[in-house]
């Protein structure tokens, strides 16, 4: 009996040594490196989670991703606003306990924080560094860039910025703020967090300074105050625990809560979404384009005598198609220009000037008329002088306005570019010279051949 206990004893004694080294081997020293061609990632201990390089078509970039589907799905990237590093790049754990990345003879930080004794790949897909104590000191929970993944939360303050596209994780053009007010807000990037430019709201305002959004293992995406009660259910969650949840606020300005099957070969599919309506991210469009919905699908299109800047890039804008020019003449009088008019739109109120006109035909003149009017919104006898760029454009059924929009008339297109007129006066006067100065020098060799003529026939 007692070697038979021994027996169980010693048993138990190597599986649980066995599976405390496998904690361990999860865990990464300092002097360890990775290589975007060799040893590229470290991997969480349930195979699911990477930290390291993942590639790009123009190089790589330093992140999380899962590792465990067969879709690389990038969840956090470090420096998303670097260009991409080459092939020789180096991140080290150093034997200070630095986390830095090399590249081409620059060194750059990844972690700010104090010296790590270790760190960590989490089976929660959360990186974490280490002190002496076993305490954490740096993670990237704390730092998301445009994902949240179940167990994780949205500090009060803090905020998810979207990617530039799906290939390209460098911040985007929207962004989902946890705001101190205990509201959770969507906005354009580089706007004040007023009502004015958000385009979602979870109507928490006023309940109180610390508030945090979370996401759970069912895909429950909640609201806690600061004493832990649940103030809004953003989804109803009570999903399938075995599934595996993210939620991302996605390049064209919405946050969705996706899903992927337990299965290795399942996919993402979208369960929730702050908005149905594709139009709805204020600057979709960029400056002076508007968004039309097709098919429940987003297009964008560009005010009357305007092009896209970057054609495959319409948060890029709009621009004039036709030179601009003075909008008065050498002698004073005004140019002609046309209006041309889009109606039912809405865009963002930058009026310089409110006129109260009876009729759409009196605001079109009353533009034309201003050197300073750039476009003008009619509606219910009002006539809102307007300013290049225009901004938050779209379609809308509901808005019975009119917008007119200053175009050059063929005279100003004529005038070519900046300078107008000018500009052929110039190159007429130069080409005059040119031409004089030929005349001169043939002149001037005409004369010194007859002069040799004359000479011969003397001598």
């Amino acid at each position: 009996m007692a070697s038979t206990t021994n027996l169980l004893f010693l048993l138990l004694s190597a599986f649980c040594g066995a599976a405390a080294a496998q904690q361990r081997s999860s865990n990464i020293s300092r002097g360890s490196s990775l290589t975007p061609t060799s040893n590229p990632f470290w991997l969480s201990s349930n195979s699911l989670y990477a930290f390291g390089f993942y590639k790009r078509s123009d190089g790589y970039f330093l992140g999380i991703f899962l590792n465990g589907i067969p879709e690389k799905t990038v969840v956090w990237t470090a420096n998303r606003d670097d260009p991409p590093s080459p092939r020789t790049a180096t991140l080290q754990f150093t034997t200070e306990g630095r986390l830095r990345l090399q590249t081409q003879g620059q060194t750059k930080e990844i972690a700010n924080s104090a010296s790590a004794s270790y760190a960590s790949m989490l089976d929660s897909g959360n990186f974490v560094l280490y002190n002496s104590d076993g305490d954490m000191i740096w993670q990237t929970f704390e730092l998301p860039t445009d994902t949240l993944l179940s167990g994780q939360r949205l500090s009060a303050g803090k905020e998810l910025i979207s990617s530039q596209s799906e290939t390209n994780p460098a911040t985007g053009i929207f962004r989902l703020k946890m705001q101190n007010d205990g509201n959770l807000v969507q906005y354009p990037v580089k706007t004040p967090d007023t009502a004015t430019y958000a385009y979602y709201a979870s109507g928490t305002y006023g309940s109180g300074d610390n508030v945090t959004l979370h996401l759970d293992d069912g895909g429950h995406i909640y609201l806690l105050n600061t004493n832990g009660s649940n103030i809004k259910n953003i989804t109803n969650g009570g999903l399938s625990n075995e599934n595996l949840y993210l939620m991302r606020i996605d390049p064209d300005g919405i946050f969705r809560l996706y899903s992927h099957e337990s299965a290795q070969n399942g996919s993402w599919s979208s369960l929730w979404s702050s908005t149905n309506d594709k139009c709805a991210p204020k600057g979709l469009c960029g400056v002076n384009g508007f968004c039309v919905l097709i098919d429940n699908r987003a297009d964008c299109n560009c005010l009357p005598g305007f092009d896209f800047v970057v054609s495959s890039n319409w948060s890029s804008g709009c621009v004039r198609n036709f030179p601009e020019d003075s909008c008065k003449s050498n002698d004073g009088r005004a140019k002609l220009y046309t209006m041309s008019s889009l109606e039912n739109t809405w865009w963002e109120d930058s009026s310089y000037s409110t006129l109260s006109l009876p009729t759409r035909d009196d605001c079109k003149q009353a533009c034309l008329d201003d050197c300073n009017c750039e476009a003008a919104i009619f509606e219910n006898g009002n006539c809102k002088k307007q300013r290049l760029p225009l901004r938050y454009g779209r379609r809308s059924s509901g808005d019975s306005n009119i917008l007119f929009v200053k175009e050059g008339s063929s005279e100003v297109s004529r005038s070519g570019s900046k300078g107008g007129p000018r500009t052929y006066i110039v190159v007429i006067i130069g080409v005059s010279f040119v031409s004089i100065a030929l005349f001169i020098l043939t002149i001037s060799v005409g004369v010194q051949e007859d002069l040799r003529y004359w000479e011969c026939w003397i001598d």
